[in-house]
């Protein structure tokens, strides 16, 4: 950490798993350094995690150096991989060569459904012109689901990756939160659903998007 404060990297440190992705919700970072041997879990399953929140750039590190192990990584998600040990200038090479190949690829602003507008940096929906009014945690399932368009998401995903906890025995909120999505967003000639049920394992999100980025 002091070698990255050195070369004018702000940096934020957390070493436990179930605090990571709360974290990245959270706050704006444009890189994460992510060891797969942590306290509390593993790093590849927590990748899968922010992958499915955040398109923010990824170095995994581990001891785990064999091609096999780095085909893995970058195959879950990672933008790189570095095996330990390594010379620490390596590293920074690296998220200098990963921050400057991602510096145009940030998360669209608007996610755009025919005439539905869900507007990521304002927390805003909006359907022909017209605000429709959501609670932060039906904002953010929407989000999650509109991101991974075509994506089947298990209850248990949608709850870590939008609610930031994993669900309770009996903990229908997920269904809840689908169940007043599907109130507020429709519209009277709707024939097209947004969100389709798969029996036994969660919801896709089935409409088509296209995006936009706000300058």
């Amino acid at each position: 950490m002091r070698l990255l404060a050195l070369e004018q990297f702000a940096v934020t440190a957390v070493h436990q798993a179930g605090l990571a992705l709360p974290s990245i919700c959270e706050r704006h970072f444009r890189l994460i350094i992510l060891d797969i041997m942590l306290p509390d879990g593993d790093g590849r399953q927590l990748l899968s995690k922010i992958r499915l929140v955040s398109d923010v750039p990824i170095i995994m590190l581990t001891a785990r150096g064999n091609e096999g192990d780095r085909i893995a990584g970058l195959e879950g998600g990672a933008d790189d991989y570095l095996a330990k040990p390594f010379n620490p200038r390596e590293l920074l090479a690296r998220m200098r060569a990963v921050l400057k190949r991602t510096a145009k690829e940030d998360l669209p602003d608007v996610f755009q459904i025919s005439d539905l507008n869900i507007d990521r940096k304002r927390r805003q929906v909006l359907r022909s012109g017209r605000e429709i009014a959501l609670t932060g945690a039906e904002f953010d399932v929407l989000l999650l689901l509109a991101r991974n368009s075509g994506k089947v998401l298990s209850r248990e995903q949608i709850a870590e990756g939008a609610m930031g906890r994993p669900l309770g025995p009996y903990d229908r909120s997920v269904d809840n939160h689908i169940s007043n999505l599907r109130r507020k967003l429709s519209a009277p000639d709707d024939r097209a659903e947004l969100f389709r049920s798969v029996r036994g394992t969660g919801y896709v999100y089935v409409a088509d998007i296209t995006t936009r980025r706000i300058s």
